[in-house]
């Protein structure tokens, strides 16, 4: 399958930029920097490479730097920011400090009417500029194709080789014609095909599988979320009955979440579905944990222990199959990205579990996968669910783990689901739950001075989990989910809005 390739040099939009090629209908990857000209060469499906932006400056000694040969061979590079001015170096321009940064829109004005990058796109256009380097003498055979006000190098291509480069950031929306841009850059220049959708994903998928798995079985750990949902689907597709599927209940579900779970994979798809009541185990594991860390680590650990001991019981395994997305990887640190979270799914298996990993939606989205359910035919109960970290409930209480927390923190979020869906606010709002935020305030209740827990609210926006806005719930819809709360649950007198972003905060708490 074509692809095409981003270099991440650590801008905090390189995710962006895979996500538009592959919505524009092409394959792309995220590939850490340094690359070889090896890596590349081996790889017969890259039909384009893109340079992404960064932090860093192009004039330090610690700055990342690009294979020159990889310029020379014959597949064309599109340079973006940091990226521009890596190629403005290795062909022998010179970049410098500007007297002023650019931050934000500008207008950029298309200086060469031909420039390919350029067609069907009128100037002037509105542009995100995000930097403080530029170019200051241009690199030989390179001609500029766009200049702003105060960037006269904003756009640059080389007269002979497929090298083309941009200051700006054409990935974010704030980029008018940005989508058209990489357009031009896909289809004109590197000549890719449309070849990137669900359904040949899942023909291409199903086959590896099929490959992969031969006559070996495989377990999957199905929580009945959409990620674990729709990998058992798809492998269900691929080998059948060689799947067998194991839901183990750690006890941080939502209400009733344990039994509509059974209903779903067990009698309506007819999956091999393997139910494991664990709470007291998990529970104990947590015992005077309260650091969000340990917490997540000690489930991960929990859940691998389970699986090994569980799985005995019921045959002889060679693969565990887990739900883990693209942004489960970005989050949990490579090479260029820094660990924001452990993810209890990331990382590989300890030594002691003799199974090898499946995971098939490892390079995905969580819309891509949503729209990989629905191709599957799974029903739009299961697609449309919101995400539901691993670790559930546990993560959503801030301190140790106990009954009563647990208890309170999920008789609240069904309360808050009950009245998101009762106002028509559920198909709108990607991700709601409470959290038991670990304070206690004082407060009045019949006229009697109490000290209880906070509960906050965390509503966003978002389409793939990696940035995120809070939602803007209705004041009416809030008062009514606060005056529930606080009259239906016990040792709950406060109830608080999180009106946080993704960046700079995450989704989940903890």
């Amino acid at each position: 399958m074509q692809k095409i390739i981003v270099i991440d040099f650590g801008s905090q939009y390189n995710h962006l930029i895979s996500r538009r090629i592959r919505d524009l209908g092409v394959y792309s990857e995220l590939w850490p920097s340094p690359v070889t000209i090896e890596n590349v060469k081996a790889d017969k499906d890259i039909v384009g490479i893109i340079l992404s932006g960064g932090p860093k400056s192009i004039t330090k000694k610690d700055a990342e730097t690009f294979d020159a040969a990889l310029f020379h061979l014959g597949i064309p590079v599109l340079g973006i920011c940091y990226g521009m001015q890596l190629m403005s170096a290795v062909f022998g321009g010179s970049v410098d400090q500007a007297k002023a940064g650019e931050y934000g829109e500008r207008q950029l004005k298309i200086t060469d009417n031909n420039a390919k990058l350029f067609m069907r796109i009128a100037s002037p256009i509105n542009v995100f500029m995000s930097h403080k380097d530029q170019i200051s003498l241009m690199p030989k055979n390179f001609k500029i194709t766009a200049t702003t006000a105060s960037c006269p190098v904003a756009a640059m291509e080389h007269n002979h080789l497929q090298l083309h480069a941009v200051q700006f950031h054409p990935e974010v929306i704030h980029t008018t014609c940005g989508n058209t841009l990489l357009a031009n850059f896909i289809f004109t220049i590197c000549k890719a095909n449309k070849n990137w959708d669900m359904s040949n994903f899942i023909e291409t998928e199903v086959e590896r599988i099929k490959d992969l798995v031969k006559d070996d079985r495989v377990l999957l750990g199905l929580s009945g979320g959409v990620d674990s949902s729709v990998t058992a689907a798809l492998i269900d597709k691929a080998i059948g009955c060689k799947l067998t599927c194991m839901f183990i209940d750690h006890g941080f579900l939502r209400k009733d979440e344990s039994n509509l779970v059974m209903r779903q994979f067990k009698d309506n798809m007819n999956l091999n579905v393997v139910h494991i009541d664990a709470k007291e185990r998990f529970l104990k594991a947590l015992e005077g944990i309260s650091d969000p860390e340990q917490k997540r680590k000690r489930i991960g650990s929990e859940f691998v222990k389970a699986f090994e001991s569980e799985s005995a019981k019921i045959g002889d395994f060679t693969y565990l199959a887990q739900g883990t997305l693209y942004t489960d990887v970005i989050e949990s640190g490579s090479v260029t990205a820094k660990t924001i979270k452990s993810h209890h799914n990331v990382g590989g298996l300890p030594d002691i579990m003799r199974l090898k990993l499946l995971e098939p939606l490892n390079k995905l989205y969580k819309d891509e996968v949503r729209n990989l359910g629905r191709a599957l035919g799974l029903p739009e109960e299961i697609v449309n669910r919101q995400p539901f970290p691993g670790p559930g409930l546990a993560i959503r209480i801030i301190g140790e783990v106990t009954k009563e927390n647990l208890e309170i923190v999920r008789e609240s979020d069904a309360i808050l689901q009950e009245e998101i869906k009762n106002d028509g606010l559920d198909q709108k709002i990607w991700q709601y739950f409470t959290v038991l935020t670990g304070i206690k305030t004082v407060g009045v209740m019949g006229d009697e001075r109490t000290y209880d827990h906070t509960v906050a609210i965390r509503a966003v926006t978002s389409l793939d989990g990696m940035t995120a806005e809070w939602a803007k719930i209705p004041y009416d819809t809030l008062a009514r989910i606060s005056r529930r709360i606080v009259n239906e649950i016990k040792h709950v007198n406060r109830v608080v809005y999180d009106i946080s972003s993704k960046p700079p905060a995450t989704i989940e708490w903890e």
